[in-house]
């Protein structure tokens, strides 16, 4: 099962004050936390979908950019929304299963990505993880959904691609208030986990 992985890093983080994803906790940036859970966690690749003004100060600056595993791929243009950043990335996934994982989670265990596709291996479906009845990240996406995102407007979500399939929804329950826990500002550092 070759689960590819796909990181929206494409963001201005201006809620954030900027530079957001290069923020050091426990000394290293965030982005890398985010992409060495998705590693530890079975990903065979991770696809980085990052802005062409911050890609070279991340791949300078995440070490987990070094990485053979971990490609970047650039959006020509991040004003258009996260989702513009998903249809970007999974245009480039090539695997049995795609993980959709914002940047911005640097709490979401290794343990966790193992379930969701251990999860998706047991049955093929759009998995998301859930933590006391909430889903969060990653989410399991079959490729069979490729040509339906790339083709969806920009300004929609991947929200709505995945209600028109509800049929395919599985949930996994873990313990890990990580899949919930996104940095949207400064303060959502210091928060205790959920």
């Amino acid at each position: 099962m070759r689960a590819v992985a796909v990181v929206t890093a494409a963001g201005s983080a201006e809620r954030f004050g900027g530079k957001k994803l290069l923020t050091p906790i426990d000394g290293e940036p965030l982005l890398d936390h985010t992409i060495r859970a998705l590693l530890e966690g079975g990903a065979a690749e991770v696809i980085v979908v990052v802005g062409r003004d911050a890609r070279a100060e991340l791949e300078r600056d995440v070490n987990a950019m070094l990485d053979p595993r971990v490609r970047p791929v650039e959006n020509p243009d991040p004003s258009r929304g996260m989702f513009s950043s998903i249809q970007e990335g999974i245009a480039q996934a090539q695997g049995d299963v795609i993980l959709v994982m914002p940047g911005d989670m640097p709490f979401v265990s290794a343990d966790t990505v193992r379930s969701v596709i251990a999860t998706y291996e047991q049955r093929p479906a759009i998995v998301s993880p859930r933590f006391r009845g909430k889903r969060g990240h990653p989410v399991a996406l079959p490729p069979s959904l490729r040509d339906e995102i790339r083709s969806a407007d920009p300004h929609a979500t991947l929200h709505d691609v995945i209600h028109r399939h509800l049929d395919l929804r599985v949930d996994v329950d873990v313990d890990d208030g990580g899949i919930v826990r996104d940095v949207d500002t400064v303060a959502d550092l210091r928060s205790p986990e959920a």
